[in-house]
């Protein structure tokens, strides 16, 4: 009988592993179809490397250039914040927190991530965005550096908890060798910790920053939705998922603006693609 349940439970798990895979290619699949339909009547060159998204002008001009550029700004802008302050706020629970106060952050950490992003949104516009605007003396407070701010805040919780966790399987027994041959404990955590905990560590960061790409709602609320180049973090920005997300509710089935959307969708999708590969070969270097 144990037998039969380990078989059923193993083929489940191979079944489940299959299915997943299979979406993935059904997904990238759809997009390729709706994306190469509107290449045939506009050149994917000038897609690419367009300065104006102007769906509605005549003629239609849909560069995404400036997309590209927008999410790149708060992509980056809130890695540069949630990674150092996710990897040291993990350190911190797991290795220096006492046992009480360990468990009331974990517990607080994994509640942030069930935030909806809507909410974390709204937060932003009324606290966010009016603080940013008289700090940095600004016309508006709805620019890219608000919010990677707020997609910051969205993805260290992912970071934090799973880099932990990483941390926390590390053996005790290296810990232990290093002290015992003279290393202080920063020195441990530093050059033992850090080192085996990393293929953990960058799978959080990699896992934060997908939180990042893929987030919808809070950019659209908070980064000013204004589809142009910016000079500096401090202006606003429209990212490709609040183009896709704003403006599919008002094209036409069919239409070239819809499936220009689609193809937004498939350069995403490739973009996702590339870090997650990159990402990949990270990680193995790292177990090496």
């Amino acid at each position: 009988m144990r037998r039969i349940i380990d078989f059923t439970i193993e083929k489940i798990i191979f079944l489940c592993g299959i299915l997943s895979i299979v979406f993935v290619v059904l997904i990238f699949g759809f997009l390729l179809k709706e994306g190469f339909a509107f290449f045939k009547d506009y050149n994917i060159v000038n897609f690419v490397s367009g300065k104006f998204w102007y769906p509605t002008s005549d003629p239609a001009q849909f560069g995404i250039l400036s997309l590209i550029v927008g999410s790149l700004f708060v992509t980056v802008g809130a890695t540069i914040i949630a990674v150092p302050l996710g990897v040291m706020s993990a350190l911190y629970i797991s290795e220096i927190a006492p046992k009480g106060v360990r468990d009331v952050l974990k517990s607080f950490v994994e509640l942030m991530a069930a935030i909806p992003s809507v909410v974390i949104g709204f937060v932003g516009m009324v606290t966010l965005v009016p603080l940013v605007r008289t700090l940095f003396d600004l016309p508006t407070g709805l620019t890219a550096f608000s919010g990677s701010i707020m997609l910051a805040f969205m993805a260290m919780p992912t970071i934090v908890s799973i880099s932990e966790d990483a941390i926390r399987s590390v053996p005790w027994s290296y810990k232990e060798g290093a002290l015992a041959l003279g290393a202080t404990r920063w020195q441990m955590i530093r050059r033992i910790v850090l080192k085996a905990a990393m293929p953990g560590i960058i799978a959080a960061v990699m896992l934060g920053i997908g939180r990042v790409i893929g987030e919808t709602m809070a950019v659209m609320m908070i980064t000013g939705n204004a589809a142009h180049i910016p000079n500096t973090i401090f202006e606003p920005v429209r990212t490709m998922t609040a183009t896709i997300a704003a403006e599919m509710g008002e094209t036409v089935k069919g239409g070239l603006h819809y499936r220009a959307l689609f193809a937004i969708g498939l350069v995403l999708f490739i973009i996702t693609f590339i870090v997650n590969f990159i990402a990949d070969l990270l990680l193995g270097k790292s177990k090496k």
